[in-house]
């Protein structure tokens, strides 16, 4: 117990670091592409933070458990809707500004991707030509966002081709990526380990630990990066971010893994919970970014109550 515990907190640490490593990297070379900030944050960060979820559904097909896949995203997005933006508002120093057309047609997509899959497993199975309709949705909202240029280009320092610190900086972050994609790997594959032990220990549905403790696990690196990016009151960024992580997960990331493997679902008990304030997370957060055009503390505070509820609603119902 007590090693499975340990393996577990450090692969979550390993998770946590390496996400952030390729972030980093990623951000670094996206400046050479000249991108705005909100689709640096969600192309590159979001999809990089993204990567957690992606091993998980691969390691856990691999080990003939896909259901934990689909717990572990709709653990994710409801950390992502509620947690990390409400930490990231009450954190930081100002509102939550969501007044651009890109981020408010983006949060019409984000609504979506969120409860989309909810729906198409109704049926007890998340079939094959579901998860091309997921793929289909990820990349009709990509082809929306780069068919002009206008949506995603910007100049940075006055430059139309920024530098990345020259040609050997740009190596040695292709470099870290390799090396933190190997990380996430091997991380994905001791939490999934960790996971099917606990869930079998006490005699918990593996479901609800993806839901609860491997979907926290993975969203991680978007909570970091929401706190880090609210505290230097870049707040152009949060947003990006926290929509990507769900829109990634939910429609690109369940849908290779219902290509691979499709996710079928029996006893759907463990999950009405986690399904019913999924949906709730994501209404208010569509809701609240189209108020006002931006998130006030006050719907901060209601987004982290949705989660608080939600922990201990399961808890309870278990």
């Amino acid at each position: 117990m007590i090693f499975h515990t340990f393996v577990f907190l450090i692969s979550c640490f390993v998770l946590f670091v390496a996400g952030e490593w390729l972030v980093q990297s990623l951000s670094r070379i996206a400046r050479f592409l000249c991108w705005r900030e909100f689709v640096v944050a969600f192309i590159v960060m979001a999809f990089a933070a993204s990567l957690p979820n992606l091993f998980v559904g691969i390691t856990s097909v691999l080990h003939q458990v896909p259901e934990l896949c689909f717990g572990d995203v709709a653990g994710n997005n409801l950390v992502a809707l509620t947690l990390a933006i409400s930490l990231a508002v009450l954190i930081g120093k100002k509102e939550l500004p969501a007044e651009s057309k890109t981020v408010q047609v983006t949060s019409v997509f984000t609504m979506i991707a969120a409860i989309l899959p909810l729906i198409l497993i109704l049926d007890g199975k998340l079939t094959r030509g579901d998860g091309i309709l997921l793929i289909s949705t990820f990349f009709l909202y990509i082809f929306w966002l780069f068919s002009k240029r206008e949506r995603f280009t910007r100049v940075y320092d006055g430059h139309e081709a920024p530098s990345v610190k020259g040609f050997k900086v740009f190596i040695q972050d292709l470099g870290k990526i390799i090396f933190g994609l190997m990380l996430l790997l091997l991380a994905a594959q001791s939490i999934v380990s960790s996971a099917q032990f606990f869930a079998h220990s006490f005699n918990v549905s593996i479901i609800l630990i993806g839901v609860l403790v491997t979907g926290l696990g993975s969203a991680l690196p978007e909570v970091y990066f929401a706190i880090i990016s609210a505290k230097r009151g870049e707040t152009w960024m949060i947003l990006g971010n926290l929509m990507g992580a769900v829109i990634v997960p939910a429609t690109l990331v369940l849908g290779i893994i219902a290509l691979i493997s499709p996710i079928e679902i029996i006893d759907f008990s463990p999950l009405l919970v986690a399904r019913l304030f999924l949906t709730i997370s994501a209404l208010f957060f569509f809701f609240f970014t189209k108020t006002d055009r931006k998130i006030t503390k006050r719907e901060a505070l209601f987004l982290l109550l949705i989660y608080i509820l939600f922990v201990v609603f399961t808890v309870l119902l278990q």
